[in-house]
């Protein structure tokens, strides 16, 4: 199954959408209208700057997330699923048809100005640690300001609080055991937390007004991790807690998984969901066992090709005896091991250890059979550096999740 997803605030640039403003001439002018201002001039020239500011970005995002949708309409084959981060469930939605653009460019347009309005507070992320930690660690040190605004992955959260509790809590978190980096985001104000209750009721009587049509294609909630049901009343209480709720990003995903998806597709400027996906979906994973890998290399590499699919089912502590095999089945099965693992096994191996979980237990003793059956494991992770902190500050800058400016800030704090 395939699920699309949409990036929100925070992915802005310079030049986003140069490739699509031109193909899609419609939608530009259209937007245009709306907002009472060049689109393509804001994205591709940021003049003062305008980027930078909530009430410009939101919809400079919301609109090219649109371009991107639209050339995925022609390119790309349908989605089973949507889902957005934040500002990007407003393009979900938009793809799976609960309003019209328009309609949804007007929403984000104001969303973005109440927003814009609430001042004094800002937002930080933490990498590197788990949710407990987080929450143990605001706790010890008294910042009840400061609340977690996203669930971005098992060990990235995005904090939220007035801007002296943030500077506090910095060096508290730098000290923290396990924390990678602290860094700032390009948002001005404390979103996702109880500081935007007002935004969120002044839009929530605006969204009162809005006319909110069948979704085609299930999408995410931010705050629930689940799908919008087909109130849409629901929805528009959804759209309106969001401002002031966390987004349950974590969530959204472990629930699209547990659902059959397994492609995920970002359609925006940056690929920082996707790596956010990737964490989630690696953290969901276990840990690769060399042992029960290796006696199911047994069964379908060594023992298939000479007996038969028998072996597929095969009691992984019966004795090999049970299949009858002769002398010439036992050499037969060493040079086959040793084609398979790339190294020298002989008769007398396979004859003395003459059960699959046997075997592979002995093999596991040798350093040269263990090395190749580890080298089907996924790779082990970057160990360039000593300090584990700085490999992981690399790796988050080399797939877009942070910028090289705050990477270099990040490992300079660590320093």
């Amino acid at each position: 199954m395939r699920c699309y997803v949409f990036p929100g605030q925070g992915t802005q640039k310079k030049g986003m959408g140069r490739s699509l403003f031109g193909r899609f001439p419609d939608l530009r002018c259209r937007a245009d209208r709306v907002l009472g201002y060049s689109i393509e001039e804001l994205c591709l020239e940021n003049p003062e700057r305008r980027l930078s500011e909530t009430v410009y970005a939101q919809p400079a995002i919301y609109v090219v997330n649109a371009l991107h949708w639209s050339a995925a309409q022609e390119d790309l084959p349908p989605a089973d699923f949507f889902a957005g981060h934040s500002l990007g469930e407003y393009s979900a939605l938009f793809a799976a048809g609960a309003f019209d653009f328009e309609t949804g460019l007007t929403l984000v347009q104001r969303r973005a100005e109440l927003m814009g309005q609430v001042s004094g507070g800002a937002m930080a992320a933490v990498i590197g640690v788990s949710e407990q930690i987080v929450e143990e660690t605001l706790k010890q040190h008294d910042a009840t300001g400061v609340v977690i605004a996203n669930y971005n992955a098992p060990e990235q959260f995005v904090l939220s609080g007035s801007r002296e509790e943030l500077a506090r809590i910095k060096s508290v978190f730098g000290k923290v055991e396990g924390v990678r980096g602290f860094v700032p985001v390009k948002v001005s104000g404390p979103f996702h937390a109880p500081a935007m209750a007002p935004a969120a009721a002044r839009f929530r009587t605006l969204l009162a007004s809005v006319d909110v049509g069948e979704l085609r294609t299930p999408v995410i909630s931010n705050v629930t991790g689940r799908p919008f049901g087909p109130d849409a009343r629901e929805v528009r209480e959804l759209l309106a807690e969001q401002i002031a709720k966390p987004v349950r990003w974590t969530d959204c995903i472990r629930y699209l998984r547990d659902a059959g998806v397994s492609d995920f597709t970002e359609l925006g400027e940056s690929k920082v969901l996707t790596s956010l996906i990737d964490r989630i979906t690696t953290a969901q994973e276990p840990a690769p066992d060399l042992r029960r890998d290796l006696i199911e290399r047994i069964k379908r590499e060594i023992l298939q090709p000479e007996i038969g699919d028998e072996a597929l089912g095969f009691d992984e502590d019966a004795s090999f005896r049970q299949l009858g095999l002769n002398s010439i089945i036992y050499v037969r099965l060493a040079r086959r091991a040793g084609t398979v693992l790339g190294v020298p096994i002989k008769p007398d191996v396979i004859f003395q250890h003459r059960s699959c979980a046997a075997l592979a237990d002995y093999l596991l003793t040798r350093d040269d059979v263990a090395q190749a059956a580890a080298s089907e494991a996924p790779p082990a992770p970057l160990r360039e550096y000593q300090d584990e902190r700085v490999t992981a500050l690399l790796r988050d800058c080399a797939n877009g999740t942070l910028s090289v400016d705050r990477t270099i800030e990040a490992i300079r704090a660590l320093a």
